[in-house]
């Protein structure tokens, strides 16, 4: 039987000894003394290493390429196109999880990336690598025949076999054409692993691209084989898992790899072996079994037509089946969509796994619209008493007016009640003592605070864990410093400073109280005259002028008070638009805007995440 070397891939056309054939990157070749039939034998590089070193070599031959083959970056052209770009839609993916995965880096744990990360740099190495190889990886449990079955594909016996467990301790690959020295560098399959197919007379055209890789047992004992499984299982284009009538329903097979791989079904061969130790028609009922089994695991069946993973059932040993797995193969490996399909499927595991945090409960989270601007902007114009505000300057303008308009004795009377007020420690405008006042500052800062966070629970309702969270440290942030800020706000933009403005009407009502004021002081004048004995008596005249003054001042004063609502009501409602907006402004640029800005860029990356998913944008 033929010989079996190492795949040097880059060491084609290297001559050997006189008549021998090239080693056409790992041939078999033929040599005396060689190693039992059937058996391989690293010693035979050693040998036949020895026996050139005491021949001259001849130059091996320039391979040239021709003048449009593309090269993959190698020195050495390999005559095999390198990975080219990924179809327009995937590519779109990668891109928006690209863009995804940066716009995120900076609200997202680390950790919570790393899959989608993983994914990208993935996809990078595999599209620098040749596009028409195709991956493909032999996976099993121990005893289940999947080395037997790598033989039977190869047509050679590559993989050892036998009943001693486990047989195979590291992957081994066999590549049916050149070129995919790249691809088995990125597997961290060394070159004495690296074998090649039955002879070229023998090998199957329609396998040309197929680069099978042996992996040890899923189950093994040892951790570091389970650990090169799970490694090379998230590297390969494609997986044939290989299942026997015992173990087909494993519970470790199917919780650990088939379940969380269900939706790379279209990429998975799921083979029923050694069926030639089942009678009768038990190989149809484990089948159908095992097929309920793959389905409970969510993974499609790839039945009338329909996209999913391909079931059948073979026996490795008596060669039952293997040529309908090989056909099936050669379509697979020719249609070279491998290696995206694999990709796309793990984008779409990337995306399913993000989802929790691009995704509330599968609805629109509810934008900051204007009520709960609204509802913001009375918490803080309540926080700064823009209401009182607006009350105190109505009073002072109206105090204004009646300091003008107002009798002199009502105006004394006044004045007597200010100073009272000041002895007393009031202030003579709000009527409050300092520690009223400081204790409404508190409340005035917990109002605030509440305004902050209710304005921060409306713009984080709806939304994911993570963004809520980012939401509300921003009004947070934007709130320190906020009661501060409004207070002086509430000082420089309060109770307008000096006298209110005065009305057209206002110098003839105050010459009309002077006139009163006046009447009042003749007619006195006139009635001590008359009883003093300077002035005639004649009692009621100087009683109706002084009459006229007492009635009329009243009068006046209280045409000037229904005169002055008007204007005074509009003067106090100036006051409190001005520090109402002052402090809208002031919670808008401090709270508002980051808040905003924050809900804008979670819109921008569920955008994003959306073209990852590949669906449509209605209905989120």
């Amino acid at each position: 039987m033929t010989a079996v070397t190492d795949d040097t891939d880059g060491m084609d056309g290297v001559d050997g000894v006189d008549g021998a054939e090239g080693m056409d990157g790992g041939e078999g070749v033929e040599g005396v003394g060689g190693p039992p039939e059937g058996r391989w034998d690293d010693g035979l590089i050693a040998r036949r290493s020895d026996e050139r070193a005491a021949r001259p070599v001849r130059p091996p031959r320039p391979v040239r390429p021709p003048s449009n083959a593309p090269r993959d970056g190698d020195d050495e052209y390999d005559g095999l196109p390198p990975g080219g770009a990924y179809d327009g839609r995937l590519r779109g993916r990668l891109d928006a999880l690209r863009e995804l995965v940066g716009l995120s880096r900076t609200r997202l744990e680390a950790a919570t990336l790393a899959e989608a990360g993983r994914v990208l740099d993935e996809a990078a190495a595999r599209q620098r690598l040749s596009a028409r190889h195709t991956v493909v990886a032999v996976a099993g449990a121990t005893g289940s025949g999947k080395s037997t079955l790598f033989n039977a594909l190869a047509g050679v016996q590559i993989s050892d076999t036998g009943l001693r467990r486990p047989t195979t301790s590291s992957p081994i690959a066999c590549s049916w054409t050149d070129g995919a020295a790249g691809l088995l560098d990125r597997l961290g399959i060394p070159g004495r692993l690296r074998r090649r197919p039955a002879p070229p007379g023998f090998r199957d055209d329609a396998l040309n691209g197929l680069v099978l890789i042996d992996l040890p047992d899923h189950d093994s004992a040892a951790t570091a084989h389970r650990d090169q499984v799970d490694r090379v299982l998230t590297l390969v284009d494609a997986v044939i898992w290989v299942v026997d009538p015992e173990k087909y329903a494993d519970a470790v097979l199917h919780e650990r790899y088939l379940r969380p791989l269900a939706g790379h079904a279209e990429i998975t061969f799921v083979v029923l072996n050694q069926v030639d130790r089942l009678p009768g028609d038990a190989a149809d009922l484990v089948l159908d079994d095992l097929r309920r089994l793959l389905d409970e695991d969510g993974m499609a069946l790839g039945e009338h037509g329909e996209p999913g993973a391909t079931v059948l059932a073979l026996s490795a040993l008596t060669g039952e089946g293997v040529g309908e797995l090989r056909e099936m193969l050669g379509q697979f490996v020719q249609e070279r969509g491998a290696a995206a399909r694999r990709l796309s499927a793990d984008v779409d595991a990337a995306a399913a796994r993000l989802r929790p945090v691009y995704v509330a409960d599968g609805r629109r989270p509810p934008e900051l619209g204007e009520r709960a601007r609204d509802r913001f902007t009375d918490r803080l114009a309540a926080a700064v008493g823009a209401a009182a505000v607006g009350e105190a300057a109505e009073r002072e303008w109206r105090r204004n007016a009646g300091k003008s308009c107002g009798t002199p004795w009502l105006r004394l009377w006044r004045w007597y009640e200010a100073n009272r007020a000041l002895g007393a420690g009031l202030d003579p405008i709000s009527g409050q003592t300092p520690a009223e006042g400081e204790e409404e500052e508190i409340t005035a800062r917990q109002r605030v605070e509440q305004a902050v966070r209710t304005v921060a629970d409306d713009a984080a309702a709806g939304l994911p864990a993570p963004w809520a969270q980012a939401v509300r440290e921003a009004a947070v942030r934007g709130a320190a410093g906020l009661p501060e800020e409004l207070d002086v706000l509430a000082v420089r933009a309060g109770v307008p400073r000096g006298r209110p403005p005065k009305p057209a009407w206002w110098p003839a009502a105050v010459l009309t109280q002077a006139s009163m004021t006046l009447l009042q002081i003749f007619g006195g004048l006139w009635l001590v005259g008359q009883i003093v004995g300077v002035l005639e008596p004649q009692l009621l005249p100087p009683v109706l002028v002084m009459l006229a003054g007492i009635v009329g001042g009243p009068l006046v004063e209280w045409a000037c008070s229904v005169a002055a609502r008007g204007p005074a009501r509009r003067y106090g409602q100036d006051a409190e638009r001005r520090l109402r907006e002052a402090a809208a402004g002031c919670g808008r640029a401090r709270v508002l805007d980051p808040v905003s800005a924050e809900l804008m860029r979670y819109w921008e990356v569920r955008e994003q995440y959306v073209a990852v998913t590949g669906l449509s944008t209605t209905g989120r």
